[in-house]
């Protein structure tokens, strides 16, 4: 008898269809149980004797609001004596089909929701459900159109709340100059990088032995003992190129350091200096110093690939070369560092240019 009261007062006035009926059924059910919990209740209250009904008379209010709420999402419908009830409309979607149709997450979403961007259309008071108008999907097609041509989310909410999505003249100049200011600054990343892969191209292409010259250039340079090769990167990294920094060495593309040593061979406590090209002449400090190398016209290369420990193997070649070619060593050799610890984990991939003066 419950089923069928609460089936001609919700469903019927309402104009259910039949594919809704297995849900509606549900529906009730659930409904049903929600009533008899509210017998069970009073029948508590009588049978104690509870003189004062405040508690039940705002449960079972709850509970009729609970079950008006329940069937408005769930079924799409409303009781027939609250005509002037919102009732949702099938085209209002969940938060999940809106995320779907639209191509945005349910994160993005509530990020939008969270700044104001885009409100759900409605929020269920006690599901806590989002519903989203479907005209709401031509806002967000909008929004991701005003995205991809760089406008911020807070400049697209100004725009809402302007009620307009079309930015002005002068909004649209502006980006238009932020473009032009940011291609220009990718054109000269592009530059740079290109200079340096033809450099590097340069190297791996060169044969074993090239005579170069080698111009005049201002380094800042730094001369201290270490306790073998393997401190050089770490020497270079933590120490020399902060101070570098600190000091404003602006060092031109691609970039051009070497290293040299000033006693005989020793395995420990090496005596190296280190000077990297640098623009311009600096003031010196207690780490690094400024100073001009003179140029070299002649000068035997040899590209060296491995750990820097096994510079003897390149230095002997190079200069078995040099005697075989009837050359002179002319100046003390540089050791050019191309790729190193700070780019190539692995030192048998560690690419050095062997230069030594000649005539």
């Amino acid at each position: 008898m419950i089923f069928s009261v609460l089936y001609f007062t919700y469903l019927i006035p309402s104009g259910v269809s039949c594919a809704d009926a297995p849900v509606a059924v549900a529906t009730i059910k659930r409904v049903i149980r929600i009533l008899f919990m509210v017998v069970e209740f009073e029948y508590i209250c009588s049978k104690f004797h509870f003189q004062n009904h405040t508690i039940l008379r705002h449960s079972i209010k709850f509970l009729k609001k609970y079950l008006d709420s329940y069937l408005a999402s769930v079924c799409n419908f409303a009781p027939a004596s609250k005509q002037n009830r919102t009732i949702m409309s099938r085209n209002k979607l969940l938060i999940k089909e809106f995320s779907l149709l639209c191509q945005v997450t349910v994160k993005t979403l509530r990020h939008y929701e969270k700044i104001g961007l885009l409100l759900p259309a409605e929020v269920d008071e006690w599901t806590g459900y989002r519903y989203y108008d479907v005209r709401q999907m031509q806002t967000m097609v909008n929004i991701r159109r005003l995205k991809n041509i760089g406008f911020s989310l807070e400049e697209i909410r100004e725009l809402m709340s302007d009620g307009t999505l079309s930015p002005s003249i002068g909004l649209l100049q502006e980006k238009m100059d932020a473009c032009r200011k940011e291609l220009a600054q990718l054109q000269k990343r592009r530059d740079i990088l290109q200079s340096m892969m033809d450099s590097q191209n340069t190297l791996l292409n060169m044969e074993k032995f090239s005579i170069q010259s080698l111009p005049e250039i201002i380094v800042a340079s730094h001369r201290e003992i270490i306790p073998n090769y393997a401190a050089l990167g770490p020497l270079c990294c933590g120490k020399i190129g902060p101070e570098m920094a600190r000091l404003g060495c602006r060092c031109p593309d691609p970039g051009y350091c070497y290293t040299t040593e000033h006693h005989e061979y020793r395995p420990t406590d090496i005596d190296i200096e280190y000077c990297e090209q640098v623009e311009e002449m600096g003031a010196d400090s207690d780490i690094v110093q400024f100073k001009r190398i003179p140029a070299v016209p002649k000068a035997l290369c040899m590209k060296h690939v491995g750990p820097y420990e096994r510079f003897y193997e390149a230095f002997a070649e190079a200069f078995s070369y040099m005697e075989s070619q009837g050359y002179r060593r002319a100046g003390a050799p540089r050791t050019c560092y191309i790729d190193g610890a700070w780019n190539q984990e692995d030192p048998e991939k560690w690419v050095s240019l062997i230069q030594i003066p000649i005539e």
